[in-house]
């Protein structure tokens, strides 16, 4: 009896463990953003963990954060928050997942998570096509891919900026 009790423990220590270790991130909904832009996510782009959780805040009413179709990876499932209500999502499947308030998507209110190191479907959500400044948008939330680490607090905005000057000697 008092081994079964000891490998029950071990297993709830274990998921304890697990669970401890994930992280929890934020991101604001707004009508207007720290740099001017209309309605935008803030951070617009994340790079997470696996089992890491995003909350969406409806800083500003009348927005939503949902999923994508085309931009999550295969075995991800699917999310649509309400307007005007907060949601809370774990990402548990490698990938970059694309998110968008439905009400502002073809206004640009579009966001992109990055999940882990292996991205098994970026060329695929890299292909779906997204409406009217959706499209712009997301392409420079491409190009953060990869870029910044989860661990060095950067934020889209911090790791344009880290880009080095031009003018160098190379020039």
């Amino acid at each position: 009896m008092r081994k079964v009790i000891l490998a029950v423990a071990a297993i709830i220590s274990v998921g304890f463990v697990s669970a401890a270790g994930a992280a929890e991130h934020e991101v604001e909904m707004l009508n207007v953003g720290p740099d001017g832009e209309r309605m935008v996510f803030e951070p617009a782009y994340l790079k997470v963990e696996p089992g890491d959780t995003v909350t969406f805040l409806p800083t500003d009413k009348s927005h939503n954060a949902e999923s994508i179709l085309g931009m999550m990876p295969e075995g991800a499932e699917a999310f649509k928050g309400k307007i005007n209500q907060e949601i809370s999502v774990t990402f548990e499947q490698p990938g970059v997942y694309g998110i968008k308030c439905l009400p502002h998507y073809a206004l640009g209110m579009v966001g992109l998570v990055e999940v882990g190191p292996n991205l098994p479907n970026l060329d695929q959500a890299m292909e779906v096509k997204n409406p009217g400044k959706a499209s712009a948008r997301m392409a420079v939330l491409f190009e953060q891919v990869g870029k910044a680490d989860p661990d060095d607090g950067l934020d889209a905005d911090q790791v344009n900026e880290s880009k080095p000057a031009s003018g160098g000697p190379d020039e």
